[in-house]
């Protein structure tokens, strides 16, 4: 972590917002490419260190291990992480030798150790990017000469030849009926998934509705089971398993020749939301799941919404959308709801790409900018690295 009373240098060559996952890959394999970029770039986050926010999720949650593969990691070599479990073949997990969550946490320090990354995190955040618009013929030329001035949230600021934006920029998608609700409630009883630390948390007694069908609402029940609350898991459509997100065919040429193949920009998107299919959960937690709704730990309303909510003194009162399938749970009083409904990306919102969209207006296809093979913004040196 460098010293948030440092100066900083007027200028670097590169500066990368956000230091999770995507920001680590991109500076390893920067580094092995070009080693002469060592000292010439900087990464900000808030935090001052990698992967924080990546590791309280998976804290907060209590997530045993990764749902990637072992060969899914920041380190180039993609045989990195087993090399590094040799001696801890218990924390891989079957199928695949999906990472333990503690083993890929130390890989991760393993990695920024070797790389000698310790001291590449500015613990400041990145509020604004302002590009610098230099004014010669061509946006071929306006490209090469493009300059953006990055503005902290501790009041510096420093020019950057390029950017990269990897700090997510998603915002918890909630449903409308969460804005219907009157503010007049405990503000813990209704959080967005994000909001949740099991951690601490005790739940004897408490009955838990948990809005999602995805693989972060499976966490969550287990975790509020645990700790003696009973839990009402609400889904849209039946909840159903997959290993991962999506088909791994998209990692490769196998289902992308044909994606890139494709001219329209709405029919991919398309394509990308019927790869994903939703949220989905790993057949190891469903089936878990499965017998704790067998012990009448929890309860499963598929196929079901929630219409309406309202805060009576002491718990909710939850009218679903859908009471034909099964009886409605209105009649129950709930402590919590935990919405686990995702998020949502969108360039017109994003605070970091406002400025850049004024001065460099690009295409946005729902919600999704239309950069380059380079990932690379039309008309700059911005890239989104997630």
């Amino acid at each position: 972590m460098l010293d948030p009373l440092a100066t900083l240098p007027e200028f670097i060559n590169l500066a990368i917002v956000g230091a999770g996952p995507h920001a680590l890959t991109l500076v390893t394999h920067l580094l092995q490419k070009k080693k002469s970029m060592r000292g010439r770039f900087r990464v900000f986050d808030p935090s001052g260190t990698w992967m924080n926010r990546w590791h309280h999720q998976f804290a907060a949650f209590e997530i045993p291990h990764l749902r990637s593969p072992a060969v899914h990691q920041p380190d180039p070599d993609p045989h990195a992480l087993r090399t590094f479990a040799e001696s801890r073949p218990h924390d891989l997990f079957a199928p695949y030798d999906l990472p333990g969550t503690q083993l890929f946490r130390d890989f991760c320090q393993e990695t920024i150790r070797r790389w000698q990354l310790e001291d590449c995190v500015y613990p400041a955040q990145v509020v604004r990017v302002e590009p610098i618009i230099v004014g010669v013929a061509s946006p071929a030329e306006n490209r090469g000469r493009s300059r953006f001035c990055l503005h902290l949230s501790n009041g510096q600021t420093i020019i950057a030849r390029r950017v990269v934006i990897a700090n997510g920029g998603a915002v918890p998608n909630l449903p409308d009926w969460v804005g219907q609700i009157p503010t007049n409630y405990p503000q813990d009883r209704l959080l967005h998934s994000h909001q949740v630390d099991l951690r601490g948390l005790h739940l004897q007694g408490e009955r838990v509705l948990i809005v999602g069908g995805g693989l972060t609402s499976g966490h969550l029940a287990l975790g509020a089971v645990e700790r003696g609350a009973q839990v009402l898991l609400m889904s849209r459509r039946n909840v159903y398993d997959k290993l991962f997100d999506a088909d791994p065919g998209w990692i490769g040429p196998k289902y992308l020749k044909g994606f890139w193949a494709e001219p329209d920009l709405h029919t991919r998107w398309q394509m990308i939301q019927q790869a994903r299919n939703g949220g989905s959960m790993t057949p190891m937690v469903l089936s878990q799941l499965r017998r704790l709704e067998r012990d009448s730990q929890i309860e499963f309303y598929e196929q079901c919404g929630v219409s309406q909510v309202k805060w009576n003194d002491d718990g909710w009162q939850v009218h679903c959308d859908n009471s034909a399938v099964h009886e409605c749970i209105h009649h129950q009083s709930i402590d919590r709801i935990w919405v686990a409904t995702g998020s949502q990306l969108d360039a017109r919102n994003h605070p970091l790409l406002h400025d850049v969209l004024a001065a460099h207006p690009i295409e946005v296809v729902n919600g999704l900018p239309v950069i380059d093979e380079h990932l690379r913004w039309q008309g700059c040196e911005l890239f989104r690295a997630c």
